[in-house]
């Protein structure tokens, strides 16, 4: 495989979107100009379980400019409904609170929204039950857990070794439903087009254009090519909006009943609580043993989460306890309630996120329990190699960031008993956290390259930039690729008429379309020579890495934090932040910067605030809105910083590069969590941590 030779890449180029994102001539998918649309408004079920009895429709259908009100008597048939999230309206039952159970379509938004109001429903309720419990009776072992993973793993003899172990922390942690709450709301605008070879055409905010057409092609009886899907910008995702929603199918089959009229649908911030997916709560056990000295002889990580009964979604929340420390025995299972819930799917670094963060708040106790530094416990156990596969790494650089991370940080600071250190009134306390994500790269994209003469190129591949920075660092690997600058490429994304490329998720999306350009640039140059004619073109799809499976690819981190509670009041100020990450080359510093960034307040709202409360009576999240479900502000954090090692991973692909959407989530709570614990001497192990909990502590300790 060719070794790109950077010039463009590697440099901190500015946006090539941003000018149009900042004058507001971007648009996005509810923005997208059409003649003479309508407008949907969702009817949601208020109940938990049961069935639709009865729908009045008759003052809403009489409302001035209403087209049709929609239910599941007279909806489009849909030709396939296994998929029962996606199979709207074909039926009365209710699955969860919130579920679709009809829509109105209108002349205004308005107008829509209050004929929905005059919609009566009645239903026949049977018992639910939303409440997860590590005790109950009724928890399964998934086949695997997302993407693929193995449910359970099991090396060595975990419980002998506890019992020989000379230190032992036995615990264990929770956090709530958590939910994505991207700027851009979910919205889809569907037109049905009877006479073209495009039979649907989709507007949607979604981060896999070519995965939406995929899936709800066979929902409408179509081939995947009489379905379009176009999504030029994205106002953020992180998982939301990796794959086809209810939404896009509700859009569709309102579209289909009023011929002819193009229709819009955007979700209320309120409705995407219910319907877009959400991040399991987790009850999380951790038992280590470790010897005197600190290196562990056993590790057990048992996850219980919940998923919807109608739709299995199993995260993979204790894998990253299988591979990030050397330990010669080591159990991690997990067990899922099946439950009268929405959902959950995707949030950015599933599995890793939260249960890293179980983790490493427990190796933080190991530390203590041991009179060991909590940096120092973690190199003592680092691991040679892959504990779980044996294999050699590929850039494990994990000592590197923590060592550069109490430098830059002040690590030494840090000294006396937790709770020790006051500053006014305030207790100060420094704490710190690993990062890991693995890297991914997802074969099935390809990628068109044509030269367009008067040395211009333009580059083709369906990719997605929901706010990341695709359209800038495609480009700069196009261009040095190509051997060109970049303002001679001109790049085409976020369209399923474009060549195949796969989801913007995993962190997986520019390693895998990068690799992708640099191929189809390469077969051009077979095919064409380096004096092309005008129009030349040539496609290729994602080549395999020669490498591939020989090494234990991963990105590593180190995350810091400072904490200050006030001793009286409990509140909790995070004046410092700080990343240090191994992810080998980056493409673009400007761009990289953001994404590690964001992933750090992310993790710091996380800790803080996010948390989804589900009233069990009702099956209601009863905070499903900004006001109440509250996420990080710039109150919240003085000094957030993101700092890289100076590497690449050629073992990776012709990039050098691994993934950065995710890996600055993984860990950042944990470095908070354990910062509040040497501040005040209390150890909170429910996410997320409140005044409330720390005064508990506090007056325990007074």
């Amino acid at each position: 495989m060719t070794t790109l030779r950077p010039r463009a890449v590697g440099t901190p180029m500015a946006r090539l979107d941003g000018p149009a994102k900042v004058t507001g001539t971007a648009r996005y998918a509810f923005e997208q100009p059409l003649e003479n649309p309508l407008y949907v408004h969702p009817l949601q079920a208020s109940i938990a379980r049961g069935r639709v009895t009865a729908v009045d429709t008759e003052r809403a259908a009489d409302c001035p400019g209403v087209a049709c009100v929609l239910t599941h008597h007279d909806a489009p048939r849909l030709a396939d409904t296994g998929d029962a999230e996606l199979a709207v309206l074909q039926s009365g039952r209710v699955a969860f609170r919130g579920q679709f159970v009809g829509a109105v379509v209108a002349k205004t938004p308005e107008t829509a929204r209050y004929a929905a109001s005059m919609v009566r429903i009645s239903y026949e309720r049977e018992e639910h039950d939303t409440e997860l419990r590590a005790d109950r009776d009724d928890l399964y072992a998934p086949d695997a857990v997302n993407p693929g993973f193995a449910t359970d793993s099991d090396q060595g003899d975990v419980d002998g070794a506890m019992a020989e172990s000379a230190v032992t922390v036995d615990v264990t942690y929770t956090t709530p439903m958590e939910f994505n709450n991207p700027m851009e709301p979910h919205s889809t605008v569907a037109v049905w087009q009877p006479q073209s070879e495009v039979r649907l055409l989709l507007y949607a905010s979604t981060q896999s254009a070519h995965g939406v057409r995929r899936t709800l092609a066979p929902l409408f009886g179509l081939e995947p090519e009489q379905v379009r899907v176009v999504s030029p910008h994205v106002g953020g995702g992180f998982g939301a909006k990796g794959m086809p929603r209810a939404q896009d199918v509700l859009a569709a089959l309102c579209a289909k009943a009023v011929p002819g009229r193009p229709v819009k649908l955007a979700l209320t911030r309120q409705q995407m609580f219910s319907l877009t997916g959400h991040r399991t709560p987790t009850v999380q056990r951790l038992r280590l043993g470790s010897d005197a000295d600190g290196r562990l002889t056993a590790i057990e990580h048992e996850a219980v989460e919940h998923t919807s009964r109608i739709k299995e979604f199993a995260e993979q929340t204790a894998t990253g306890t299988r591979m990030i420390y050397a330990a010669p025995n080591r159990r991690t299972s997990h067990r899922l309630a099946a439950l009268d819930v929405p959902v959950p799917s995707w949030m950015r670094a599933p599995g890793e996120c939260p249960g890293i963060f179980a983790l490493e708040c427990a190796m933080d106790e190991l530390a203590v329990a041991c009179g060991l530094d909590p940096i120092e416990l973690r190199v003592r156990n680092e691991p040679a190699e892959d504990p779980e596969t044996g294999r050699p790494w590929s850039g494990r650089k994990l000592v590197e960031c923590l060592r550069e991370g109490a430098r830059r940080f002040g690590w030494e600071q840090r000294t006396g008993a937790p709770g020790s250190r006051r500053e006014g009134g305030e207790l100060v306390g420094l704490g710190v956290a690993s990062s890991t994500y693995p890297y991914y790269a997802i074969p099935g994209s390809e990628a068109l390259v044509r030269y367009d003469g008067d040395g211009r190129w333009s580059v083709r591949i369906g990719a997605a930039d929901l706010g990341t920075g695709t359209w800038t660092t495609l480009t700069q690997i196009a261009a040095d690729a190509l051997e060109c600058a970049p303002e001679e490429v001109t790049l085409l994304i976020g369209d399923s008429a474009l060549p195949p490329a796969t989801v913007a998720g995993g962190s997986a999306g520019l390693a895998s379309w990068g690799s992708t350009v640099v191929a189809a640039v390469e077969a051009f140059r077979e095919e064409h020579g380096r004096e092309p004619e005008p129009g030349a073109r040539s496609r290729s799809g994602t080549p395999k890495h020669p490498e591939a499976g020989t090494y234990s690819l991963h990105s590593f981190g180190a995350q810091f934090a400072e904490v200050r509670v006030d001793a009286d009041t409990g509140e909790i100020r995070v004046p410092r932040m700080l990343g240090v990450f191994s992810a080998g080359r980056i493409v673009n510093p400007r761009t990289a910067r953001s994404q590690f960034l964001g992933g750090m307040t992310m993790g710091l709202s996380m800790a803080l605030h996010e948390h989804g409360v589900l009233d069990p009576r009702t099956g209601h999240v009863v905070n499903h809105d900004f006001a109440d479900y509250h996420i990080a502000s710039h109150a919240d954090v003085c000094d957030v910083e993101a700092v890289w090692l100076d590497e690449e991973d050629p073992n990776a692909n012709v990039m050098g590069a691994r993934g950065i959407g995710e890996i600055g989530i993984v860990g950042a709570p944990a470095a908070v969590l354990n910062a509040a614990f040497d501040a005040t001497g209390v150890r909170v192990r429910d996410l997320p941590i409140t005044q409330d909990k720390l005064l508990a502590g506090l007056d325990a300790l007074r």
